[in-house]
């Protein structure tokens, strides 16, 4: 019965590629919005957890960097640095501005490090470098390159210019992008001494959330909190507001898929209507007809997945260069929940037909 399933898939070469290119491209809606999702909420994060810092220490009820504003003392600096198991504490400005061009304005996190501290600073450089100096600012390649940027040029942040001398990789999404001036710039046109976040490192035989506990006790000022939180906060903040839109357009699409996945393979099987009469002529019993019918809308399922999920990777790798800001990722959960719903809803929409045809004379069907 399996083989006469793929045979039957195969017949017509005209059929095939419709049937398995219909689900496939019913899948690839499905599995391209979910990947835009995870990816844009990747990217929203990517400083956060590239960053190297096993805790964040920021204002007392801060717990994420996205539409926050925190300010720390260096006393507050200072006693977390103290603290049992810190290895290091790396001070960072942050706020909200926009990063003037010639071309354009872009909205950019920017962000004041010490290129002397071990963290705070970009975890990848594509080009130049992130030693930088006063009156030096690091953009991300994506704004670099949308925005016909290279290493020498003029930018305006903050209201000062600067000299781009590096550039990021993977911290442009599609909210905004990040930079980073020099932390002394950033004290001197903000005009105080207080900083947004410290970064912490702390050693390996240390368990982060105590040496978090400890700080917390210690100063009521400042709130401690493990990297992974602060990341699982700031992701929770992101689909709170600004992802709101994709998670709907991504159960619209997985709906619509789920829909055409359906239709697609319910006519397929009322395609093959005549060749399930010659089953039923010869004597096949309705145990075989299900069987054959569903391991055809299976193995439709499977070469269309496997056309999606290809597909999909190829885009992801295509659509930063295309649009800068935008990236797709595959996920575990993503990619089971969508299988599992195509093949439960794709085969169910197979045999209706199919439960339909077996209750027929085989004269009927020829017939009709």
């Amino acid at each position: 019965m399996y083989y006469l399933a793929w045979r039957n898939l195969k017949q017509s070469r005209t059929q095939f590629i419709l049937g398995v290119g219909g689900v496939a491209l019913a899948l690839l809606l499905m599995l391209s919005l979910d990947a835009l999702l995870a990816g844009s909420e990747e990217d929203l994060v990517a400083y956060i957890e590239q960053s190297g810092a096993d805790i964040f220490v920021s204002q007392e009820g801060v717990k994420n960097m996205h539409m926050a504003y925190s300010a720390i003392t260096w006393r507050d600096l200072a006693l977390a640095r103290r603290a049992s198991g810190v290895v290091s504490a790396s001070p960072i400005l942050y706020t909200t501005t926009v990063l003037k061009t010639e071309e354009a304005d872009i909205l950019s996190y920017v962000i004041g490090f010490d290129p002397d501290e071990p963290l705070g600073g970009p975890a990848e450089i594509a080009a130049g470098t992130a030693i930088i100096d006063p009156d030096e600012v690091i953009v991300d390649e994506a704004v670099a390159r949308a925005q016909n940027l290279t290493l020498g040029d003029k930018v305006e942040v903050l209201g000062q210019t600067f000299t781009i001398v590096g550039l990021t990789r993977g911290l442009t999404n599609i909210v905004n992008s990040i930079s980073f001036i020099h932390i002394q710039d950033f004290q001197k046109l903000r005009g105080d001494e207080v900083i947004s976040y410290a970064l912490l490192d702390v050693a390996p035989d240390q368990d982060v959330a105590e040496v978090a506990a400890v700080i917390n006790g210690r100063n009521d000022r400042v709130l401690a909190i493990s990297a992974a939180d602060f990341s699982r906060e700031e992701r929770q903040i992101i689909k709170d507001m600004s992802v709101e839109i994709l998670n709907i357009m991504n159960l619209s699409g997985f709906l619509i898929g789920l829909a055409v996945t359906a239709l697609t393979l319910y006519t397929n099987t009322l395609r093959k209507r005549q060749e399930y009469g010659v089953l039923k002529a010869i004597g096949a019993k309705n145990r075989h007809l299900y069987t054959v019918v569903a391991v055809q809308a299976a193995l439709s399922l499977v070469l269309g997945f496997v056309a999606a999920v290809s597909l999909v990777w190829l885009l992801g790798l295509l659509v930063p260069f295309l649009s800068p800001g935008m990236g797709l990722t595959l996920t575990q959960t993503g990619v089971t929940r969508v299988l599992a719903a195509s093949l439960v809803i794709g085969i169910f929409a197979a045999l209706v037909p199919a439960w339909q045809l077996a209750r027929l004379d085989p004269a009927e069907v020829f017939r009709g």
